[in-house]
């Protein structure tokens, strides 16, 4: 059983004083500024794709592999390097998609803001600004019409990204 007790009363509120800049720290002579540490570079970063594939479970093999050829067909003139530790395809440095493998799925990633991608059946995951991503767990799921209008998309896209620079 609850019991109720007075409520308390707001405290008068003080007028504060103006704020005032804190006055910047001088560095002492002949001490350097401490370069801002980043985090070591994985080791297959910027390395072929091929031992990505290599090491997926055979059934996603199966759909890494047809999601590769697709890639292929729709932006011939991507290229496919390692980073963050899965192939990403990329038209003059401007990325065109990634493949992701997971212990029960893969994930198709296409970047792009919401909108780019027309889906009528809702295939798309992810309502992010940056892009959304397809998840296969067998290849007879794979919509390769939808994916390969996607990958079209995505290669025109950075096409048009790249020719900006």
């Amino acid at each position: 059983m609850k019991t109720s007790r007075p409520k308390k009363k707001a405290a008068p509120s003080k007028p504060s004083a103006p704020r005032t800049k804190r006055p910047t720290r001088k560095r002492a002579p002949g001490r350097e500024p401490v370069p801002r540490r980043t985090a070591p570079r994985r080791a297959d970063f910027g390395a072929p794709v091929d031992a990505f594939f290599a090491r997926q479970q055979p059934q996603l093999r199966a759909v890494l592999d047809a999601l590769r050829a697709l890639v292929e067909e729709a932006a011939p003139d991507a290229t496919a390097s390692t980073k963050w530790g899965m192939p990403f395809y990329a038209i003059e440095g401007e990325t065109v998609c990634a493949l992701a493998g997971f212990k029960a799925h893969v994930n198709l990633i296409l970047p792009g803001a919401p909108g780019t991608f027309a889906d009528p059946e809702g295939l798309l995951e992810g309502e992010g600004k940056t892009g959304q991503h397809l998840k296969l767990r067998a290849v007879d799921e794979l919509p390769r019409e939808a994916v390969r209008g996607w990958l079209r998309t995505a290669a025109q896209a950075a096409r048009r990204k790249s020719a900006g620079r």
